[in-house]
Formats: C-alpha cells, structure tokens, sequence
C-alpha cells in the first residue's frame, strides 16, 4: 500500500469511529425528535428529502452524505503531520482547518439526522468555523501576524460568531454568505500575491465546486430539483461538493512553500 493508499485508509477508519459515535448518541436521544425544539427552517422547508417519521436518521441521505466533510479533515491532519511536509501551511493550522470539517460534517448530521434546532446550532457551527478560518487565514498572511496570534483571533472571531448564531439564529445564512465573501475577497486580493509558488488554480477549483453545490442546494431547497424519497438527494450532493471545495482550499493552502 503506498503512502497516499494508507492515508486515505486510515482517515476512512477514523470516519468510522465519530460516525458510529454520533450515530450512538442519535439512538439514544432520538427517535422521537418532536419533544425537542424544531429548526427554524421547519417553518419553511428543510429541504427536498422526506423526513422518516419515528426513523433514528429523519433525511438520511442528506444525514450520512456529510460525513464527507469528516473524512477530508482527516485526510488534512494526516497528510500535514507526516513527514516531509513541506508547506507553509503549519500543521497547527492544518489541523485546526480539520477540526472545522470535522465539525462541520458531524453537526450537518446531527441537524438532518432530528431537524431540531439543537441540530441546526451545530450545523452552522462548523459553518462559521470553516469561514472564519479562511477570513483569518487570509488576513494573517496579509498582515504578517504570526502562528500564535492567528489562533488567537481565529478563536476570538469563532466565540462571537457562536454568541450571534445563539441569540440571532435568523441571520445564520446571511451572516455565513457574509464572511465567506470578505474571505474570498481578501485572500484573492491580499494574501494570494504574498504566497510564493501558491497553485491559485486549487482555490479557483474550490470556488468553482461551490458554485455548482451552491445552485444543486437552491434548486433543491425550491423544490426544483426534488425526489422526497430518493437517497440520491440535491442536498446530499451539495454535501460532498461542500467536502471538495474544502479540501481544493486546503491543496491551495498547502501549495504555499515556506521562505527559507
């Protein structure tokens, strides 16, 4: 098995093991999700898939296809702690961008999985982790702020981005659309001309994938593109592009080489 092959085996095995926990905590909470507070987007639609009344998993597509994003933060620990690593990206930074998909990926599963805002609060934060982290990435090689310091913003930017998704859940969508825009702007206006050698073609392939999953997720949040009973769903699709995007930004980051 060569070097890549084992990676990619190891961070399937290490999928398997949050996947079985957070399905575990599912069957002992669940399945009777009605006693909890609903999603907000219960008052609307919450998306094409038929939730499975009385089923541990109410959108089970939409539930097991985000734990794509839990296998690609993996992938990045693993690949930025072994050696030869080689990249400007420091494996501190590398991980805590793992950790973000990890997150993001297990709290996808717990909103699809009961649809109760309890679920939905987890969900946009791995949201809000994964964006904040591209807003300050950028900003730090804008403007030379060292390892330490970034991490030290990165939490304090995460901490108010929580308490405003707790005391103003409405503004989830807009306020995510809101950072991923600054982030992009900055980083291709600011920080990409200060990456030596930085493969730009990764991030504007990253850019592209969430173009395409951003319109499969509005086609299917219409109802245009809609099979209720499927387990192919639109929503499970923007998913797993959501998980290739993240991991072409984390081969862009990756391709900055270090000064010497």
């Amino acid at each position: 098995m060569t070097g890549i092959s084992a990676k990619l085996f190891i961070a399937l095995v290490l999928t398997a093991v949050p996947a079985a926990g957070t399905i575990a905590l599912l069957m002992l909470l669940g399945p009777d999700w009605s006693r909890f507070a609903a999603a907000t987007c219960t008052e609307t639609r919450c998306f094409c898939e038929m939730p499975r009344t009385g089923a541990t998993l109410l959108q089970p597509s939409n539930s097991l296809s985000s734990f794509g994003f839990v296998f690609v933060g993996f992938l990045m620990m693993l690949l930025a702690w072994s050696r030869g690593w080689m990249s400007a990206l420091s494996p501190l930074a590398a991980s805590a961008l793992g950790v973000a998909a990890i997150i993001t990926g297990i709290g996808s599963v717990l909103l699809h999985a009961t649809l109760t805002l309890w679920g939905q609060f987890f969900d946009v934060l791995g949201m809000y982790l994964v964006s904040g982290f591209f807003l300050i990435y950028a900003l730090a090689k804008w403007q030379g702020i060292d390892d330490r310091r970034a991490m030290l913003y990165y939490v304090l930017i995460c901490v108010v981005l929580v308490a405003i998704l707790y005391a103003v859940p409405e503004v989830r969508r807009w306020l995510f659309a809101v950072i991923l825009l600054a982030a992009i702007i900055l980083e291709l206006g600011f920080a990409r001309p200060l990456r030596p050698n930085v493969r730009t073609g990764y991030y504007l392939a990253g850019l592209v994938a969430n173009i395409v999953a951003f319109t499969i997720w509005n086609l299917d949040q219409r109802g245009q593109l809609c099979s209720p009973e499927s387990l192919l769903q639109g929503h499970g699709v923007w998913h797993l592009l959501g998980a290739v995007a993240l991991w072409f930004a984390f081969l862009y980051y990756r391709s900055e080489r270090r000064v010497t």
